[in-house]
């Protein structure tokens, strides 16, 4: 892996207005640009939108989706990171070749490569399909990077498996925090008025930010991901109103032993930068880890044990 300039980015999207989004992250590039960033990430879903799309029909969903190869965002994505020669990542719902539909995450690259990822546990709409394949390449800037979109970063066999299939830093793109959640320590809502009062009361809206319903549960286990793994980690949330519930941004750097390089909780869009360096990963815990691995062991990891659920199931659980 080569040194690299990397940016983690939240922004509060509109819901199903494309070209509002597409130009947000065409503004955002611009300014990672004149930052010397190499590769930016951008939220889940963030092209569409997210939260509101649980409530659309097939046909609504159908109309918001789009194909990767000749989509209108791709080809936007594609346009700007030949321009500011810059590998760019950012989600949307994708329409496959076979018209199933999937929550995706678009990497394109200067050089007009595209790497694809689908969400392997998609629960937003049963009018989308989850994917079922690990998505690890190499980017022209010299770095193999892997992508894991909001819900499949809690799987830690996920994390891990991107690691073993070669991947040196992680694209964990979201639209979380602010959840309404079942478990008592993990999330809670935010009330909407303090968004709407970000300017005049920032304090209080960052205060949220920065608790347990933003920062305190993500670094619960995000940093894990990255120190067991020794990978690099660009986590990119949205923020902000989000249909219903309030997203917490946090948008945040990791290295390979799971410390910060960059953060925010800002209440509003951001973006943190950071400078990565690989030599930080050739000796650190997590790459030691995984030499140490004794994988005849490890058979009833891939056989069913008789409670697993669809994510549906678990993420709306009361």
């Amino acid at each position: 892996m080569n040194p690299i300039t990397v940016a983690a980015v939240q922004f509060n999207h509109r819901p199903g207005d494309k070209s509002y989004n597409l130009g947000r992250v065409e503004a955002l590039t611009a300014e990672a640009k004149a930052r010397g960033v190499e590769l930016i990430a951008f939220p889940e879903m963030c092209l569409t939108g997210y939260w509101h799309v649980r409530n659309l029909s097939a046909e609504a969903c159908r109309q918001l989706a789009e194909p990767i190869h000749g989509g209108r965002s791709t080809d936007t994505l594609l346009e700007l990171a030949r321009r500011h020669e810059m590998t760019i990542g950012a989600g949307l719902i994708e329409q496959g070749d076979d018209g199933r539909l999937f929550n995706s995450y678009v990497v394109a690259m200067p050089d007009g490569q595209v790497a694809v990822h689908r969400k392997l546990h998609c629960f937003i709409s049963e009018h989308l399909d989850c994917g079922d394949e690990y998505t690890v390449f190499e980017i022209p800037q010299g770095a193999t990077v892997g992508v894991l979109i909001c819900y499949d970063n809690n799987i830690g066999e996920n994390v891990r498996m991107n690691a073993l299939m070669g991947a040196e830093i992680l694209l964990a793109p979201h639209q979380t925090g602010g959840c309404n959640s079942p478990s008592p320590h993990c999330m809670g809502v935010i009330d909407p008025k303090l968004w709407e009062q970000r300017e005049s009361n920032p304090e209080a809206i960052e205060a949220e930010f920065r608790g347990p319903k933003g920062r305190e549960w993500l670094r619960r286990w995000l940093p894990a991901r990255a120190h067991d793994n020794g990978l690099f980690l660009i986590f990119s949330n949205g923020v902000g109103i989000d249909d219903d519930e309030v997203r917490t941004g946090n948008a945040m750097i990791l290295d390979p032993y799971g410390e910060t390089l960059a953060e925010s909780w800002k209440a509003d869009d951001d973006m943190v930068v950071a400078r990565l360096d690989p030599s930080l990963q050739a000796s650190c815990t997590g790459r030691r880890w995984l030499k140490s691995r004794r994988p005849e062991l490890y058979g009833p990891l891939a056989e069913r044990t008789g409670i697993e659920q669809d994510t549906r199931i678990v993420r709306f659980a009361k």
